[in-house]
């Protein structure tokens, strides 16, 4: 639908390197391959000026049908306030349909998400450097393709929602570590290539102390390397700090409605797979 001399349309393959264009410029570290992977797992719009460059992306990401994330919403510095943003963003939210819509905004970004009935449910904390010298836990190992089934059951009760294919499609791309106890998942982490570096994500564990560790045992055997972890959970955010990550930003967790975690959840995500993927 035209807004001016704007056009909305699905997002497509030929869009991708527009889009990676536009997050350059709003300054976001997203290389081709991560935009690849978003629109893999997930459904998009992007918004045209007459000359078919891309002024605009918004992604829908579904985790089943129990709930989706909206990501990667970027608007061009000069289309904004022409309202370029809200029919991305209603585009989105019909690509959603029914499902309970998670979100993490920026500070630009927050007017028009809680105009849009999204509630703050939280904070998010980016904390990236170059790793320092950091000893490897006891308690991990490394994930074998037979780990796939626990991670993803582990991982859909801390969540509350299948991400199945977010799971396999980081299996595919990345490494993940795992905490075994009684012959099960008992946590565990995935690290990947990532914008300047690796980001480590999600981060799945019972408590702190294995949060901790999970981290631990990738950044261990990174010394020197630049390494990036998005978490909502302070404690881990200031031990991140403590060991050469700095806090360099993050956002507002955000959701349409809110949904509590349920009380009998036995797992906590202390890092996202990043802030676009939850």
């Amino acid at each position: 639908m035209p807004v001016g001399d704007i056009e909305t349309r699905p997002f497509d393959i030929e869009h991708l390197d527009g889009a990676v264009h536009l997050s350059r410029d709003a300054g976001w570290p997203h290389r081709r391959e991560d935009w690849q992977v978003a629109l893999h797992l997930s459904e998009g719009v992007v918004a045209v000026d007459e000359a078919g460059k891309v002024v605009g992306t918004a992604l829908m990401t579904p985790y089943g049908n129990d709930c989706a994330t909206i990501n990667m919403v970027i608007v061009d510095s000069g289309q904004r306030g022409r309202g370029v943003g809200r029919r991305l963003m209603d585009a989105a939210l019909g690509l959603g349909g029914d499902r309970p819509l998670r979100l993490i905004a920026t500070s630009d970004g927050l007017p028009l998400y809680e105009k849009l009935g999204f509630r703050a449910t939280g904070k998010v904390f980016q904390h990236q450097g170059i790793v320092g010298e950091v000893k490897m836990p006891d308690q991990t190992e490394a994930a074998t393709a037979d780990d796939l089934a626990g991670i993803i059951t582990v991982d859909r009760e801390a969540f509350g929602a299948d991400r199945s294919a977010l799971i396999s499609k980081l299996a595919e791309i990345g490494e993940f570590t795992v905490i075994r106890r009684n012959a099960k998942t008992a946590g565990f982490a995935c690290i990947r290539a990532f914008g300047r570096g690796d980001v480590v994500g999600p981060v799945v564990a019972a408590d702190l102390e294995d949060a901790k560790a999970l981290v631990a045992h990738f950044i261990s055997g990174r010394s020197g390397a630049f390494v990036r972890v998005d978490t909502g959970d302070a404690d881990l955010a200031a031990w991140l700090e403590k060991h050469s990550l700095a806090h360099v930003g993050g956002g507002v967790a955000m959701a349409r409605p809110i949904q509590d975690r349920p009380a009998s959840a036995r797992f906590k995500t202390f890092a996202l797979a990043n802030q676009a993927l939850g």
